[in-house]
């Protein structure tokens, strides 16, 4: 066999591995944002700020470190994307991938807002000295977030063994486009922008924010609705099983036995005339 017919053997091989190797280039994207946001410090905002308090906050010396962050999120929100597509483009969807891949955007975006509740994104307002988050998100959004993704992780992993099918509907990927867009813009108006209490800056943190929490929860609830639909459905063919054996059951007939036939009399008198 010649070089050109050995290289067009391998060829096909070789892009089955490419949206696995796009996979954990995203688990370690992942870990490498998570990284830059943990060196970022906390941050000390004036409520209405100056020309020289507006510089301050932008040479903040944790803003290098988010504006990385957003520049590494994006990158590994792109090779998400190119990896599902070359995976259906080349038929090359693997059980490595099905695996890692919801598992590597859930440690991205998971990952993302649990950093958000940290003391990094924490800032004092002067002149009062009050403290509050930054990035709009609450601890119980981060509870509400990963209660969904488990649960429905949880769902897949029983229902689809079966057979039944839980691909992501408008709702999914609602959250997905969300999520993707307000991680990275949060990030960016925190460290370009003075999102104060009152500040359109503030304003769109918290829409942006409530939005994604909401469609987050809310894209849960077709798996949990499938996931009921099918369990009544296997409860009622198993009830159906059950009634059909009873049925078997009662309708065998029930006659005399062979112990309980009457003996015959047959030779008794013939015993009596020897």
């Amino acid at each position: 066999m010649n070089a050109p017919q050995m290289m067009l053997q391998q060829q096909p091989d070789r892009k089955v591995h490419i949206p696995n190797l796009l996979t954990l280039l995203r688990v370690v994207l992942a870990w490498v944002f998570i990284g830059l946001l943990s060196g970022v410090p906390s941050r000390v905002l004036s409520s209405e700020p100056t020309g020289i308090d507006r510089v301050g906050e932008i040479g903040h010396e944790g803003n290098g470190l988010i504006i990385a962050a957003v520049i590494v999120f994006v990158i590994a929100a792109i090779t998400d994307a190119l990896d599902g597509h070359l995976a259906r483009k080349w038929n090359a969807i693997t059980r490595f991938g099905r695996i890692m891949d919801p598992m590597a955007d859930k440690l991205l975006v998971i990952g993302a807002f649990v950093m958000l509740i940290t003391p990094a994104f924490r800032a004092t307002l002067m002149p009062n000295a009050t403290e509050f988050q930054v990035s709009g998100v609450a601890p119980w959004m981060v509870v509400a977030i990963l209660m969904r993704e488990l649960l429905v992780t949880s769902i897949r992993g029983v229902y689809e063994a079966d057979g039944v099918d839980f691909s992501a509907g408008s709702l999914g990927k609602a959250k997905m486009i969300l999520q993707s867009i307000t991680i990275p813009v949060v990030l960016l108006i925190v460290a370009l922008g003075s999102p104060v209490p009152g500040s359109s800056g503030r304003l769109v943190i918290l829409l942006l924010v409530w939005a994604t929490v909401i469609t987050t929860v809310l894209s849960g609830l077709p798996y949990i609705g499938q996931a009921a639909k099918h369990t009544i459905e296997e409860n009622t063919r198993m009830l159906e099983a059950m009634r059909g054996k009873k049925a078997r059951k009662s309708t065998k007939v029930s006659g005399p036995s062979a112990k309980q036939r009457p003996k015959s009399n047959k030779g008794g008198q013939n015993a009596r005339k020897r």
